[in-house]
């Protein structure tokens, strides 16, 4: 396995800056999108006899109110967050000296100052922050909760504890957050399409610059930028590997040099156009010429996918999916992929379906609307190398509506 050092030569590629045209921004009824999801959530909350709820995760907080301020920072800095009531105003707590951000979103109420209690921001004054942050939660649900009781998707030990020492109850609101997500409206549609066609191009440019001789890392940032020039946001992982470093699969791509002939197989995870995200897997094999070893694997990865992706229709409960889904021969369970189907969204949502020695989600079906990608991974167990496909899909009114469309191989 070779490995080197290198400064990444300026890609040789003609610029393609995706148009407002090609995105089809002038389509999207951005009112429309914001004011559906927005419902969702306070329908969710009142179904669970909830009152309001309180988001920190950036990815809920976008949700809920289409907000955006450094997304991936406030991932793990409690900095920013909102106030969701049923009935009330909805309130940004925004990041220090940010409140014009979100000037233009007509379903946010009121933009006060976060009031932050992280020992990053405040070091020895922490405590006495977040005696500030318990006051202003105390008076939000004195206001606008007949109950005691709050949902809230992200906090700390020390906010948790001070919440319930004055009778205020935490429940999680990544239930009502996830179920919100679950049914998407033809506008997130729209914004999903972007997004996967921009992943798409940067797919096809890695195939286009694949050659023995580069970089794993260098091959993987020709996603990130094609990404971040049309609009992006950012890569969830960085799960590209080459040759032997494809069994097992998850690992993260690396300065490891790209071999004749080696299959790379890699994951997008990407957070593109108005954030959504494009989730799929595509295998290549350097000088697109696979072996009989190779096109095995692939031809099984594609048989997988193919067969689960026609168990699925709306109704059919994920018990039967499960059930009838395709046989990973035993020489291959034991790397098996962590699920057979997720839910995908702004980013990898509800339901997870895992095989069936896994346990996971068991109640439920699918329905019209969801979006879902369906997983493959081939490699046996102490094989040389791997294959991992993915598909984005559309539970449409008769099953699947594929919505990923780089073409897979050929063989």
């Amino acid at each position: 396995m070779k490995f080197k050092r290198k400064i990444i030569p300026e890609l040789k590629t003609k610029p393609n800056f995706i148009t407002k045209k090609r995105l089809k921004e002038d389509e999207i009824n951005f009112d429309k999108l914001r004011s559906y999801r927005l419902d969702r959530v306070k329908k969710e909350l009142e179904k669970n006899n909830l009152e309001a709820c309180i988001l920190f995760d950036p990815v809920n907080v976008r949700y809920a109110l289409d907000t955006v301020n450094m997304s991936v920072y406030n991932m793990h800095n409690l900095t920013r967050y909102c106030f969701v009531p049923v009935n009330g105003p909805v309130i940004l707590y925004e990041y220090f000296n940010c409140e014009g951000l979100s000037r233009h979103l007509n379903l946010i109420n009121e933009v006060r100052p976060a009031i932050t209690w992280d020992y990053f921001s405040n070091g020895d004054q922490a405590g006495s922050q977040l005696d500030k942050w318990i006051n202003e939660i105390k008076d939000l649900t004195n206001s606008y909760c007949k109950s005691k009781k709050l949902a809230i998707d992200v906090l700390n030990g020390p906010a948790v504890t001070a919440l319930n020492k004055v009778d205020i109850e935490v429940v999680d609101a990544k239930l009502i957050l996830e179920q919100a997500r679950v049914i998407k409206s033809s506008e997130e549609l729209k914004c999903m399409k972007a997004s996967i066609e921009v992943a798409e191009i940067g797919i096809n440019k890695m195939r286009e610059e694949l050659k023995a001789g580069m970089t794993e890392d260098e091959l993987w940032s020709i996603l990130h930028k094609t990404n971040i020039e049309n609009g992006g946001e950012w890569i969830e992982c960085r799960i590209l590997s080459s040759g032997s470093r494809t069994n097992p699969w998850m690992q993260e791509s690396s300065n490891k040099v790209i071999q004749n002939g080696e299959i790379v197989s890699f994951d997008t995870d990407m957070v593109g156009p108005y954030g959504y995200c494009a989730d799929i897997s595509r295998a290549f094999v350097e000088g697109n010429k696979f072996n009989e070893d190779q096109k095995k694997l692939y031809l099984m990865a594609v048989e997988h996918i193919n067969h689960n992706s026609r168990l699925i229709k709306p109704g059919v409960s994920f018990t039967e999916f499960t059930e009838k889904s395709w046989k990973l021969p035993d020489e291959y369970y034991g790397n098996r992929y962590s699920c057979m189907v997720h839910g995908i969204g702004l980013c990898d949502e509800w339901p997870m379906i895992r095989y069936p020695t896994d346990g996971g989600q068991r109640e439920g079906s699918f329905e019209k609307n969801m979006t879902v990608t369906v997983e493959s991974y081939i490699g046996k167990v102490g094989g040389k190398e791997g294959v991992k496909l993915e598909q984005q899909y559309l539970v449409g009114k008769n099953g699947l509506e594929l919505m990923s469309h780089h073409a897979l191989e050929d063989l």
